[in-house]
């Protein structure tokens, strides 16, 4: 029997992010470029986590919530990195099962190969507390079916809780949170696409990578330069994302950006790290950057007035066009403040083999990779605004 262990003060407050992606140690072969790596810290929550976690701060860390399964074989020194994070965490301690562990590996083209290396233990909408049920938003890395029965499930335990009285207000219970799903790579076929259609009308983001997209519908990837990839958006988007047809589809490009398409506009954002003639790349590991991205996004999408969003905002004060795309977002109109948050988190998430590092400088202040969140926001956004001002169309395009 499992026992359950907030592992921070404050577990119990506010919920703004919730992951129903699993806790993995990774272990992680190169194919020869490097040497192999194990009990790396991963799995689509930690990596979610981390995203969301950049986003909200040390002063919103707590809202960031998930549940990590600690086997018998889970080695201290993680969940000593998992601590300096002060996420709202629960911890299960089992003793009777093996942590969940997978291999991980990578070909051309950042092509992933995986497999589970001992039984994994998937979460339900069931496992999660009343405070993570009342969460703004939801990460999901899971098939089409489940993700339908998912939002069902949290959906139909926030009218209970609210029946119940268990909630701090009728909004928290009634507020339709954001749903940001990843379907399953491996699910990414032909046969599923009707299925896929089923389940992005249930969530509010809907975001395969490219290669992912493009099997989906018979081809070797998804490029928006043909006929045949504009073809693929234009289908998705006439079937609809979200209960009113008023979600997104965001496309993970890894060193091209992502692509994000409503029935409104196109965004094209670059990655953080571009490649660079005359430099090294700073790219050391893809693992994780695509969860990252979508667990920024979706704290981001709910962390207007916070210091990434005012930082963002002063670099755009005076620029049409991003004012226009804000507009033009819908009723996720912080949509473009979210995915320069994510890109920017992604871009953390590849300098290394597995998360990035936390520490604090001597006045206090939070840095990740020696870096603060905000100030990598800045730059990036910066860069951004001299590309917006001399082609606007690159970024933002109607639809």
């Amino acid at each position: 029997m499992a026992q359950q262990v907030p592992l921070a003060e404050g577990v119990d407050n506010e919920v703004e992010f919730c992951t129903l992606g699993m806790f993995i140690l990774d272990e992680i072969e190169f194919g020869g470029s490097r040497p192999d790596v194990k009990n790396v810290i991963g799995g689509a929550a930690s990596y979610a986590v981390i995203g969301a976690r950049l986003v909200a701060g040390k002063e919103h860390s707590n809202s960031v919530s998930w549940i990590v399964d600690v086997g018998s074989d889970f080695p201290a020194e993680v969940l000593d990195v998992i601590k300096t994070w002060d996420t709202g965490c629960v911890i299960r301690e089992d003793p009777g099962r093996l942590t969940t562990r997978a291999w991980n590996g990578y070909g051309v083209n950042e092509k992933r190969d995986f497999k589970y290396l001992t039984p994994k233990l998937r979460l339900e909408p069931s496992m999660l507390s009343d405070s993570q049920v009342i969460s703004k938003t939801f990460h999901m890395v899971c098939s089409s079916s489940r993700c339908i029965s998912i939002v069902e499930d949290i959906m139909r335990r926030r009218d209970e809780l609210q029946q119940a009285g268990k909630v701090r207000s009728a909004a928290d219970a009634t507020t339709r949170p954001i749903f940001v799903w990843e379907p399953v790579p491996d699910l990414c076929t032909p046969e599923e696409k009707e299925k896929f259609f089923e389940a992005a009308r249930v969530v509010d983001v809907v975001s395969p990578n490219e290669l992912e997209l493009g099997m989906m519908f018979g081809q070797p990837g998804w490029s928006e330069d043909n006929d045949a990839g504009r073809d693929v958006v234009a289908t998705i988007l006439q079937s609809g994302i979200g209960p009113k047809g008023e979600g997104h589809l965001v496309i993970r490009a890894g060193k091209d950006g992502s692509y994000t398409f409503s029935r409104k506009q196109r965004i094209w954002f670059p990655a953080y790290h571009q490649p660079s003639i005359s430099e090294a790349t700073a790219v050391v590991d893809p693992t994780g950057a695509g969860n990252s991205f979508l667990g920024a996004l979706a704290q981001g999408l709910i962390s207007a007035g916070r210091d990434p969003g005012i930082v963002i905002d002063s670099v755009f004060s005076e620029c049409e066009a991003w004012q226009s795309a804000t507009r033009k977002s819908g009723m996720h109109d912080n949509m473009p403040m979210a995915l320069i948050c994510a890109t920017v988190a992604a871009g953390y998430v590849v300098e290394q083999i597995g998360v990035p590092r936390m520490t604090r400088s001597s006045d206090g202040r939070e840095l990740w990779n020696g870096t603060e969140f905000t100030e990598r926001v800045r730059l990036y956004t910066q860069k951004l605004y001299r590309t917006l001002e001399e082609s606007p169309r690159k970024h933002f395009r109607n639809t």
